[in-house]
């Protein structure tokens, strides 16, 4: 457990770090671990407004994290919950007041909201003490719910949370929410990005591009363990990949309709000015600094280069997107990327993409059964694919089917 001076020294550093992560998601981890932290909290969630409703949008749960294999993600699922008395959490966002529960199983009659036992009953779990307050900007608007659920005492028995440790979390939930109106912002200037693109080819959809920008991220993750990573230096690059992977068709606004919309196979031609769709990407981010920039120019720019040598667009010049010099093919077109000359980032989503794209429903075909897709995966390893990001992918294979769920495709 912490010592109040090390929470005051935690909450100084946290302000900073908080401030510097842009992805929603990856935030969102950072401030539930953190709160849980400061309090020794066995469990957690976050709640993000959207309207008059509640998004259940992030879970921790070290009982339960502790039945899965290392480094296994827990799961859940989205859900929204309307913005009223009626809930523990909708109460907190419509009424900006905190609550601290000692124990939910002894609620007064007298108060208007309730606990729903259900997920403690799926899952095996006994909830005693919650402590709820409203994430708050600086002007006053509630951007959703923080909430960390059963304090531990030295002998990690389950305990109320103390009235000091209320104060601390309120503090924190202020620091918190102007993140993550940052990131929310940050994403959805991303997302209307996307519904650009979106508009232009039906392929390209707000839960096609999470579920890559997800799958990339499980990916990384088991990549960068298996090779002996830093688990700090790992946490530095998410933030940017799972950003970069989000836009890695951009480049697809800037393509005819004519061919996007093609509901047929393209013509060699056809075919040709789709492929510049990398290179049109790429341009976005070219002249930036950031590391943000340099993934978003990777992912762009190489997701589709194969392993084998034989992918698209290869060694280009990307303001002009002629040929490298030294790179040109006989026939006058430039060499493709192969092995690991392709970035990282790019063979990631390569992966990503391709195993989204077959197993989800489209307009133009039906999805592919998984097995069948996993079959080609396995059976592109080592030509199309990175064999050892396959190999990743597949031990992954449980935390992806879970991510797939999480953002269901809108019909």
């Amino acid at each position: 457990m912490l010592t109040e001076r090390e929470k005051l020294d935690a909450m100084v550093r946290l302000g900073v770090e908080l401030g510097q992560s842009k992805d929603l998601d990856i935030l969102m981890e950072h401030i539930l671990t953190e709160a849980r932290l400061f309090l020794n909290a066995d469990a957690g969630s976050i709640y993000l407004r959207d309207d008059k409703t509640l998004i259940f949008s992030y879970a921790q749960n070290d009982t339960l994290q502790q039945k899965l294999p290392p480094h296994e993600k827990l799961a859940y699922t989205n859900f929204t919950i309307p913005i009223d008395e009626n809930s523990i959490a909708g109460f907190v966002a419509k009424t900006n007041q905190t609550l601290n529960i000692p124990d939910v199983a002894k609620l007064p009659a007298t108060v208007p909201y309730n606990f729903n036992r259900s997920f403690d009953e799926r899952v095996g779990y006994t909830t005693r003490s919650i402590l709820t307050v409203p994430l708050n900007t600086m002007y006053g608007d509630t951007v959703g719910v923080l909430q960390v659920i059963n304090a531990r005492d030295e002998n990690d028995q389950t305990i109320p949370f103390l009235p000091d440790e209320e104060r601390l979390l309120i503090h924190f939930a202020n620091t918190a929410a102007v993140a993550l109106e940052r990131a929310q912002l940050t994403r959805d200037l991303i997302l209307r990005t996307i519904k650009m693109a979106e508009m232009r080819d039906p392929k390209e959809t707000g839960s096609h591009v999470n579920r890559v920008a997800s799958y990339a991220i499980e990916i990384y993750e088991r990549w960068a363990r298996k090779r002996g990573t830093a688990e700090k230096d790992i946490t530095a690059k998410r933030d940017v990949l799972r950003m970069a992977a989000m836009l890695h068709d951009v480049g697809k606004v800037s393509i005819s309709d004519v061919i996007l919309k093609k509901p047929g196979h393209f013509t060699e031609d056809e075919y040709s000015i789709m492929k510049h769709h990398t290179i049109l990407g790429s341009r976005l981010f070219v002249d930036g600094h950031s590391e943000f920039d340099k993934a978003a120019t990777e992912v762009s720019l190489s997701h589709h280069e194969r392993w084998d040598g034989k992918g698209y667009p290869g060694y280009v010049d990307i303001r002009t997107g002629l040929p490298l010099k030294g790179y040109t093919l006989e026939d006058g077109r430039p060499r493709g990327k192969a092995g690991e000359e392709i970035p990282l980032y790019g063979r990631i989503v390569a992966v990503a993409d391709v195993y989204d794209a077959l197993v989800s429903d489209r307009v133009y075909k039906e999805p592919w059964d998984e097995t069948k897709v996993l079959s080609l995966l396995e059976k592109e390893a080592g030509s199309q694919f990175d064999a050892e990001l396959i190999e990743v992918f597949f031990s992954s294979l449980g935390s992806i089917r879970m991510i797939r769920q999480r953002y269901p495709d809108k019909h």
